[in-house]
């Protein structure tokens, strides 16, 4: 019972880390300095600045040993999906712009939703049929995009394959191997 108690504690904690993590854009590129306060209850469910974030997808049903590539493709739950080099799934975030030379995601966001980067100024990739390029990181380092969208992992995947980022707060989606984002 008590170890019952003590994963939902640290899973409410880790989403609330994860969502308040992910501020909204100004228009200056800079994030807001925007404050809440939450209270937990021992419960993981909730609506927050970013939709529900109750419900999301585990684990995949197959994961791809490491590539080698920078981004592969692997079957999950939710059909195929882009991967990094290491088996992690790619996601999109809908706060960020199409063909931007910089991320939304920055500061805790990018804690949380670590840019997917490579040393190459070509990417490498198998399965990947989306147009693969790169932007300058907000560390500086080579982020790379799929038509033209930035992509991230999610800390909160522990293990290649897991999808648990998928449709974090409605605006965090994992990516098809046509570099199109998965809704549902």
């Amino acid at each position: 019972m008590k170890t019952k108690l003590m994963l939902t504690v640290a899973g409410s904690a880790i989403a609330i880390l994860a969502l308040a993590g992910c501020s909204a854009q100004t228009d200056s590129g800079t994030a807001d300095d925007t404050s809440s306060s939450s209270s937990s209850s021992g419960s993981s469910s909730g609506s927050g600045a970013y939709g529900d974030t109750s419900s999301t997808p585990s684990d995949a049903t197959q994961a791809p040993a490491a590539s080698g590539d920078d981004l592969a493709v692997a079957s999950s739950s939710l059909g195929e999906i882009v991967v990094d080099g290491q088996g992690m799934t790619a996601y999109v975030f809908d706060k960020d712009t199409q063909n931007a030379t910089s991320s939304a995601c920055t500061g805790d966001c990018a804690a949380a939703w670590p840019a997917i980067e490579t040393s190459s100024d070509t990417p490498t990739v198998t399965g990947v049929t989306g147009t693969v390029g790169t932007i300058t990181g907000v560390d500086g380092g080579k982020q790379i995009t799929i038509n033209g969208w930035p992509i991230y992992t999610f800390a909160s995947d522990s293990a290649a394959g897991d999808v648990n980022g998928q449709a974090f707060g409605g605006v965090w989606w994992a990516i098809s191997p046509a570099g199109e984002k998965i809704a549902g």
